[in-house]
């Protein structure tokens, strides 16, 4: 189980393992949790094979963070994650951030450069702060605050959805899910994701001037990308011309596309893909 550590006046659950000079920081998607990167750590991630240590953190109001009624500024998140540095001893470090994360690593190596030695980006990218980002997710926002009667129906709905219709369920997707619920009285199930934060969240996204944060990226950068739509009819989260304007806009930028989409590129067999290219990236 993660513990739990006092950062920006907040309590923010982590995990830490991994042995080594270079310390990578996983920031995950705007509504998961730590145990998305499951499988980057399945595939070997911070294994003995690596010179890493690899921190994993719930994002305030998100996992088993705290989830305070305000603050989900990128600012807020930011200062979360440098407090936790410094309550950690990491005097600098090389971010991996999935969607939002990546958001998030974009906003820390923009302004504070001093802190960090690379970014690695997951399936993000400036056209993930427009607004018509907001349906392709749509089924992840419509799990939170809901309270679903058994474990067994929260996940077999999330099974049935479109995201995972035509993917081969494995064990570090059903960790991920897991970790997500809450068990409350009867068996019922509900996300332990708040809600109203990640409103907020999206709010400051859509509200900010994204395109400034990504050119003021001074940071080597690697973007790892999964062009395969969401759902069967869909589009993905970063298409190729998406892909190909981040390069742009990032100084010192480079693309690596993989398979599977936004989600399952983290999981399974699509795992080791993910980790082969940060592993020759951060080496």
């Amino acid at each position: 189980m993660p513990e739990r550590i006092l950062a920006n006046n907040i309590r923010l659950a982590y995990d830490d393992y991994g042995d080594g000079d270079t310390t990578l920081i996983l920031l995950h998607g705007l509504t998961a949790n730590l145990m998305s990167f499951e499988g980057l750590k399945e595939a070997g991630l911070g294994s003995d094979a690596d010179n890493y240590r690899v921190v994993r953190v719930d994002l305030r109001g998100r996992g088993d963070s705290d989830k305070p009624e305000t603050g989900y500024h990128m600012r807020d998140h930011a200062k979360d994650i440098l407090d936790l540095m410094t309550a950690l001893n990491i005097e600098r470090a090389t971010l991996v951030g999935h969607s939002f994360g990546g958001l998030l690593s974009v906003y820390l190596s923009a302004y504070h450069p001093d802190k960090f030695d690379k970014i690695v980006l997951l399936d993000v990218g400036l056209e993930a702060t427009h607004p018509d980002t907001l349906p392709k997710i749509q089924p992840s926002l419509d799990r939170l605050g809901t309270t679903v009667p058994s474990w067994d129906e929260y996940i077999n709905a999330i099974k049935a959805s479109a995201y995972y219709t035509d993917t081969k369920w494995t064990p570090d997707i059903n960790a991920y899910y897991r970790y997500d619920v809450e068990r409350l009285d009867g068996g019922a199930v509900r996300s332990k994701v708040y809600a109203d934060g990640i409103e907020e969240a999206v709010k400051h996204i859509i509200e900010d001037d994204w395109t400034e944060h990504f050119k003021a990226v001074n940071h080597p950068a690697l973007l790892v990308y999964a062009p395969q739509p969401m759902a069967e009819g869909g589009a993905p989260i970063l298409s190729e011309a998406g892909a190909e304007e981040t390069v742009n806009l990032i100084p010192n930028c480079q693309s690596f596309p993989v398979s599977g989409h936004h989600i399952t590129m983290v999981f399974g067999d699509h795992a080791p893909n993910v980790v082969g290219a940060i592993r020759a990236f951060v080496w």
